[in-house]
């Protein structure tokens, strides 16, 4: 009976590299005009992301969030102006890449320069990404379920995050394999280009050589 526990202690493991949870906590800098400073995080398509914000106290500013991703629409999924406290949102990625929490802190009117550099506000943030993302003690609470059935919940999830996973790593290696063949398909007809090439440039090098030679009668 203590065969499963390795696969068991197995699953745990890929469910920690699957799933993920980030959590920073730094200053973010007042401005009249600020740029807003993101913080990035890796996500698979289709993947809930928990973002729980913690915005400081300060006067005379304001905290903006914003959620978007890195593809080439740069997609917003969720903009917040004037946060102030804990806040907590929940959106689902569109694509394969990376999310980005982004944070604006702007100096509110009649607020000279010299006192909007002293402005700044503390962040806590905290960016949990698919399995981790999931609230299984809310699931268990609304759904009756005892504690064993939560933890088989639970599993079901990490095997479907190790599933998709295992499926994009899959695709992942299908697509550099293609590139490689490619690659060394296009190496090879350089190669026989070059090859040819250069045969055909000294066979005409010789042919010219041999016909000078004639017209200047050092050989026959």
């Amino acid at each position: 009976m203590a065969a499963p526990i390795p696969s068991l202690f197995f699953l745990i493991i890929l469910g920690l590299l699957v799933g993920q949870s980030s959590a920073i906590k730094f200053l973010l800098q007042s401005s009249r005009y600020p740029a807003p400073k993101c913080i990035w995080n890796p996500v698979h398509n289709n993947a809930l992301v928990i973002v729980t914000a913690n915005v400081g106290p300060g006067d005379n500013q304001q905290v903006d969030i914003e959620i978007v991703d890195s593809t080439e629409q740069k997609n917003v999924y969720l903009s917040k102006r004037n946060v102030s406290g804990e806040t907590r949102l929940a959106v689902t990625s569109h694509a394969e890449g990376e999310i980005g929490v982004c944070f604006k802190n702007t100096v509110k009117s009649g607020v000279t320069h010299e006192q909007s550099i002293k402005l700044k506000r503390i962040i806590d943030l905290d960016v949990d990404i698919g399995a981790e993302a999931v609230d299984y003690n809310a699931i268990a609470n609304q759904e009756s379920l005892s504690g064993l059935e939560t933890e088989m919940r639970k599993l079901e999830g990490l095997v479907k995050e190790i599933q998709d996973e295992m499926q994009y790593l899959k695709k992942r290696e299908e697509r550099f394999t293609g590139t490689n063949v490619s690659t060394n398909d296009r190496v090879q007809n350089f190669a026989w280009f070059t090859i040819i090439s250069l045969t055909a440039l000294g066979i005409w090098q010789i042919m010219h050589l041999r016909s000078f030679f004639k017209r200047k009668y050092l050989i026959d």
